[in-house]
């Protein structure tokens, strides 16, 4: 796919993970202090979770003076880490949360949060834009480039591709009556993903539905070269990290 994307004109350039560091980063952020989400069954997916909050960190250089929002929460105590380590002013965003802001938690829809424009200098989403269903994909670039503030970044891991167009599903996941899917996309029941919909982008997708969106946002892809250094269950592969230039003006939507 990296190679695709190359012939494309894309810069797609490799990252490898710097294993010490990131074991040096759970150290200190000590995930064990979260009980319900560190003891929670199945938790082979510990190291890929942490590793996408470590990356996400890295690629936004967190600091004190930031803004952060963790998009698509879920109840991750990926803020509160970030908040201790960084120093940084979190906020944690998700439909789950009644819409509206209330202290640091922000409900309702990603792709219009009821926040002033240049709001935040930095966001992440941790294995979650991948469950942003219908159009809310290209709604929350757009959202984005409103709430970034110049020279913000939001960072997106893992970023999933494909060589085709394509949403994997849980039938045991649906919810009652039917749910309409992009007849464009090739579907993919899997039992036991637990979710409804996860979609994986191909190439032509990818630019139609978030390059197009992107305003003066600049998007860099990078290939993942080594997770599994970190751990077998890692299945990091692309990142995507969209950054507003410094001198950007108010952006239209």
């Amino acid at each position: 796919m990296a190679r695709e994307l190359t012939e494309r004109g894309w810069e797609v350039p490799p990252f490898r993970i710097d294993v010490a560091d990131y074991r040096s980063y759970l150290d200190r952020a000590d995930y064990a202090r979260f009980k319900d989400y560190y003891a929670r069954p199945g938790q082979l997916w510990f190291h890929e979770k942490s590793l996408e909050h470590y990356l996400a960190a890295v690629l936004l250089d967190l600091g004190p003076d930031d803004v952060y929002i963790d998009v698509a929460n879920a109840h991750s105590p990926a803020p509160d880490v970030y908040q201790h380590l960084f120093g940084c002013k979190v906020y944690r965003q998700d439909m789950i949360y009644p819409v509206g802001i209330q202290g640091n938690v922000i409900g309702g829809d990603a792709a219009q949060m009821p926040l002033p424009d240049g709001f935040a200098g930095k966001m992440a989403l941790h294995c979650s834009f991948e469950h942003f269903e219908g159009d809310s994909d290209a709604g929350f670039i757009r959202e984005a480039r409103r709430v970034l503030r110049p020279g913000g970044r939001v960072c997106i891991l893992p970023l999933y591709l494909f060589q085709t167009y394509a949403i994997q599903t849980d039938p045991l996941a649906q919810p009652p009556g039917r749910m309409d899917f992009e007849p464009d996309a090739t579907l993919h029941c899997v039992q036991g993903y637990i979710n409804r919909h996860g979609r994986f982008y191909d190439a032509d997708h990818l630019e139609r539905r978030i390059m197009s969106n992107l305003g003066d946002l600049k998007m860099t892809l990078y290939d993942v070269q080594n997770t599994g250094e970190v751990d077998a269950s890692c299945y990091l592969r692309f990142m995507m990290v969209l950054e507003k230039p410094a001198n950007s003006d108010k952006d239209e939507s």
